[in-house]
């Protein structure tokens, strides 16, 4: 009597057990066929981004595959995406960030061995459309205006927007947006200076 009592539960339970080994088995088989697809359009996604801040006329490797991993303040790494020609590093990108209206601005630059800027772009941000959304170049030209400039060019002091006494256009009605991305540009210059021989080291 207690064996037929319990019967629908084991019943339900192997049940449960086939459909869970089943759904398991769709999800992998699933993941195996498009996780290669997935990370193929970040490559392609990434190449974009640094193509933008890179002139592919610069170098003949791929930059997106030729990275070094370099140590950052907190305790952080950041990726750096190396340009090279002839086995020489022509220039090097990687990502920089300011605090914007509505959160973090991420963004990506590029520069020579020189010290002078081939690119910026904002890569990624939640500023507020029709103001802050002008540092996209498709809105405006105002992210541009950094290409060929150095830590030294303006003077580092002068790397702010006009409002804080800097040299760079803030927005009519949004300040806090480019002050971010001038910020995050000057803290990308930094970072390069203090580690240029590193950063231009053949491997």
């Amino acid at each position: 009597m207690s064996y037929n009592s319990n019967k629908p539960t084991y019943v339900h339970a192997l049940i449960l057990a086939f459909f869970s080994t089943l759904f398991g088995a769709m999800l992998a088989f699933t993941d195996l066929f498009t996780d290669e697809p997935i990370k193929q359009r970040r490559i392609e996604d990434l190449q974009n981004s640094l193509v933008q801040v890179l002139p592919p006329a610069i170098y003949d490797n791929n930059p997106a595959l030729d990275i070094v991993m370099m140590p950052a303040e907190g305790g952080k790494e950041i990726k750096i995406y190396r340009a090279t020609k002839a086995g020489q590093v022509t220039g090097v990108a990687y990502e920089t960030y300011g605090q914007g209206y509505a959160g973090q601005i991420k963004i990506i630059m590029g520069v020579d061995p020189e010290g002078k800027i081939l690119g910026v772009r904002a890569v990624q941000h939640k500023e507020t459309p029709g103001l802050g959304d002008k540092i996209e170049p498709k809105k405006t030209p105002w992210i541009l205006q950094f290409n060929g400039l150095a830590l030294d060019n303006p003077p580092v002091e002068k790397w702010k927007v006009k409002k804080d006494g800097g040299q760079f256009d803030q927005f009519s009605g949004a300040t806090i947006t480019p002050r971010a991305v001038v910020t995050g540009i000057r803290k990308g210059l930094e970072f390069f200076a203090a580690n240029k021989p590193k950063l231009l080291e053949a491997h």
